[in-house]
């Protein structure tokens, strides 16, 4: 193939600006269409690669964090993306959360409803049914592990206490955190909710593993019920 390096912008393939302007001038310098564009890797007879990662954007009103919502069965309703075009987004979206995870589990120590909610939102805010998670403690709040324990549907989901208390036993974990969301966006606790931390609570304390917090997210903030006086 001939070197695209001699040509300006303009005089390249539509297929291979994206590229080449992310060879020439750098990650920085590529628009987010863009970016997908070089996912997608090619558009269809009647429509360019950047043409159709312009449109997907624009469903979105340009909103990455929405476009990581969307299911491969979403994706997969645009015309000219099929299931390996969508696979592939849904792979860089989804590689590219993990890397903020990575980033924001080192070592950690909660100290403050905060904490555990900047360790959890990233697992948890754009699902479109309930999951429950738990986040294991150290006796100096250091984090020794988060990890999901059940997925519901929309409007809630089950925790058995002797799953969550064997694990954290089995992880030789001193206190632990609740965590699950709202999709609905509701952000204040159901009344199962309250009975629920009610019963970890007073399970942890014949286990003598403290229940920290109870925390709930949803797309727009959390609620503690520690911060609330309700542990």
């Amino acid at each position: 193939m001939e070197n695209l390096t001699n040509f300006g912008i303009k005089a390249w393939a539509e297929e291979d600006r994206p590229r080449e302007k992310m060879l020439l001038k750098g990650r920085s310098a590529v628009s987010d269409a863009e970016l997908i564009a070089i996912l997608l890797g090619s558009g269809s007879r009647n429509e360019t690669v950047v043409a159709l990662s312009q449109r997907l954007l624009n469903s979105v009103n340009n909103n990455l964090y929405d476009l990581g919502r969307l299911s491969i069965g979403d994706l997969t309703k645009f015309k000219g993306i099929g299931d390996a075009k969508a696979i592939t987004l849904a792979a860089a979206l989804e590689l590219g959360r993990r890397r903020q995870d990575s980033s924001e589990t080192k070592k950690l120590r909660i100290v403050s409803s905060n904490d555990s909610y900047q360790i959890i939102k990233s697992k948890l805010v754009d699902l479109p049914v309930e999951q429950f998670w738990i986040i294991y403690l150290n006796r100096a709040n250091n984090v020794i592990h988060s990890g999901r324990i059940s997925i519901g549907g929309t409007v809630g989901t089950i925790a058995d206490p002797r799953i969550i208390f064997k694990e954290a036993l089995d992880r030789k974990a001193s206190s632990i955190v609740l965590c699950h969301n709202h999709p609905s966006g509701q952000i204040k606790p159901s009344q199962s909710d309250i009975n629920l931390t009610r019963r970890m609570k007073q399970a942890g304390e014949v286990l003598d593993i403290h229940v920290v917090d109870h925390i709930i997210v949803t797309d727009n903030g959390y609620f503690s019920f520690s911060d609330e006086g309700m542990m």
